[in-house]
């Protein structure tokens, strides 16, 4: 039936009603897009620091190589504030040295007015590799142990900033289609109906890749092979938004037939891939813990 419903009107024009404020405190403005940021870090914190908890998923059921350190409450706080400054900070730079170079001698005051939008995913995860590469070296930590850690926990993340952030804010829409779940949205420069792209990305990148490291992480022990689940989140998100990039409209001019979230992306999936395998031909380590108040 309710497909019925959107085939006679053709396609569901965006709520007027919701827009990129959520409330104002005084004269203060709460922007959608800063609550998505804070429910993506603190949900990937809440839900990383619940599975470092956990006995069964870190023991191996065969013989091991080594002990290796699992990540604490209090590593992971410390964690989580460097992946914040690695996001913000990264996904800025990466906008503007990916999708708009011009901005650094046109209007270089810009670069800096994070607050009017442009943000890249594919800075944002350079800047967290960053914040992984310090936590690594200031807790002495196993590097693809904390990487590991890192991404169980970032699906929810971009879960969140693909719904509240794009969506909501009507940005990085798709392309013009006649699907009857397309959407009529108010930033466009017409009123055709769109792939809504910012949720087939919200689903693939967010609800999907969760669900696989998630089942990577609990049936089959990836995280007693290092490497394995952050091998798996580069790959899976490589893939999936090459995939949606065939229906999602050009942030900028072409790179000759490829979109330049499809460029970026493929070498995420090759490199993915690689350290998938590179990882699941390891023998696998065994836990050590220190308490929060060691850390």
């Amino acid at each position: 039936m309710f497909a019925t419903i959107i085939d006679l009107f053709g396609a569901i024009t965006f709520p007027s009603w919701i827009d990129g404020e959520a409330f104002k405190l005084g004269p203060l403005s709460v922007k959608w897009y800063g609550i998505s940021y804070i429910i993506g870090i603190y949900g990937a914190y809440f839900y990383a620091a619940s599975v470092a908890k956990r006995r069964d998923v870190w023991i191996a059921n065969g013989a091991t190589r080594k002990p290796e350190l699992v990540p604490n409450k209090v590593m992971l706080q410390d964690l989580m504030f460097y992946c914040l400054i690695g996001i913000i900070a990264g996904g800025r730079i990466g906008y503007i040295l990916l999708y708009s170079t011009s901005t650094i001698w046109t209007a270089p005051l810009n670069i800096f007015k994070v607050w009017d939008g442009g943000m890249s995913f594919h800075g944002g995860f350079l800047g967290v590799c960053a914040a992984v590469f310090y936590t690594k070296w200031r807790k002495k930590l196993d590097l693809w142990r904390i990487a590991d850690v890192t991404a169980i926990g970032a699906p929810l993340g971009l879960l969140a900033v693909r719904f509240l952030g794009n969506f909501v804010n009507q940005e990085l829409y798709g392309r013009v289609t006649d699907v009857p779940w397309g959407f009529i949205f108010s930033t466009a420069p017409d009123s055709q109906p769109r792939h809504p792209s910012q949720l087939y990305e919200a689903f693939l990148e967010g609800i999907v890749i969760f669900l696989v490291l998630r089942l990577l992480t609990t049936r089959f022990k990836a995280l007693t092979k290092p490497g394995i689940c952050a091998g798996a989140f580069i790959l899976m998100y490589g893939l999936f938004r090459f995939m949606v990039e065939f229906v999602r409209e050009p942030d900028a001019t072409m790179f000759g037939p490829l979109t330049r979230g499809m460029a970026y992306s493929l070498p995420m999936f090759v490199v993915g891939l690689v350290i998938v395998i590179w990882a699941a031909r390891r023998s696998p380590v065994s836990p050590k813990r220190v308490d929060d108040a060691a850390a």
